[in-house]
């Protein structure tokens, strides 16, 4: 289909979604514009909670955004009355990390983040370059591009440099922009493309909706990739991590994605609701 949605589209979409539902496991969920927007908490997040729990499922959140820690997400949610363990939250973060302890274990890393995120890859045993060793001129093994919210020229330049001088290029994930109470801030992808443009050299993309994040999601909670549902606000990333690897692929439409948007992209969702609360309304 091309061109906009035709009227009513969207239900449509939502009342044949419901036989995807009944065979799920576990449910990975996006945290930006799909359980919360900004520090409130969107209608039906609570409600969907309970109804996993009372229907003996599971849920995981899962979030592209690497500009904060697993613990500083577990400290927002808590705020806001949703108490979570540490088993409970993912990022691509902590993707990357795995990925860098397996396949460049010992490499020195550039991490152009924030950092809070320098902070947690240097616990989970990555050596991260410092500030030391970027002015005495050093060049990493890997440059990582992740959310940075406390981005400067200096970073980007630092970044572009080792790059060109042969450093592997990796990203924590794709998202172009990230969705804020205000509108959208410009997120990872934005910044890669900024990297691109100046070195020519596209960088591998971690997080969502990679392959490596659907077997973090497996190898962390036991449950097959058949027996997983995706949610989330966007198509690219939250939808196609399980239309692209296996699992089930899910869209809200309370965030970045509108109706119209599905008829003319080429990654179709197995199901698509209003939000979280009209999922729960299916349990």
């Amino acid at each position: 289909m091309s061109g906009p949605a035709p009227s009513g589209y969207a239900r449509y979409l939502t009342i044949r979604s419901g036989q995807y539902i009944e065979g799920i496991k576990l449910f990975v969920l996006d945290l930006d514009g799909t359980f919360y927007l900004g520090e409130r908490i969107l209608p039906g997040s609570l409600r969907f909670l309970e109804r996993v729990r009372e229907t003996s499922r599971r849920f995981v959140f899962f979030t592209n955004n690497s500009s904060r820690t697993p613990g500083m997400y577990i400290e927002k949610l808590g705020r806001m009355g949703v108490g979570i363990g540490r088993e409970d939250i993912v990022t691509s973060g902590d993707v990357c990390i795995d990925y860098l302890n397996i396949n460049y274990a010992g490499a020195s890393v550039y991490v152009m983040g924030t950092e809070a995120l320098r902070g947690a890859f240097a616990d989970a045993g990555v050596r991260v370059m410092g500030a030391a060793s970027s002015a005495d001129g050093a060049t990493p093994d890997v440059v990582v591009c992740a959310f940075d919210t406390e981005l400067t020229y200096e970073k980007l330049e630092r970044a572009c440099t080792y790059i060109r001088k042969g450093a592997v290029f990796l990203a924590t994930h794709e998202d172009i922009n990230c969705p804020t109470e205000d509108g959208f801030i410009p997120d990872c992808g934005a910044m890669c493309a900024a990297i691109e443009l100046s070195t020519g050299r596209k960088p591998k993309y971690l997080g969502k909706p990679h392959a490596e994040t659907v077997e973090k999601i497996e190898s962390l909670t036991g449950v097959g990739r058949e027996g997983i549902a995706f949610i989330g606000d966007r198509l690219y990333t939250d939808v196609a991590a399980g239309v692209n690897n296996g699992a089930t692929g899910i869209l809200v439409l309370s965030g970045e994605t509108k109706a119209e948007d599905v008829a003319a992209s080429h990654i179709k969702p197995h199901a698509v609701f209003t939000g979280l609360g009209e999922i729960a309304d299916f349990l």
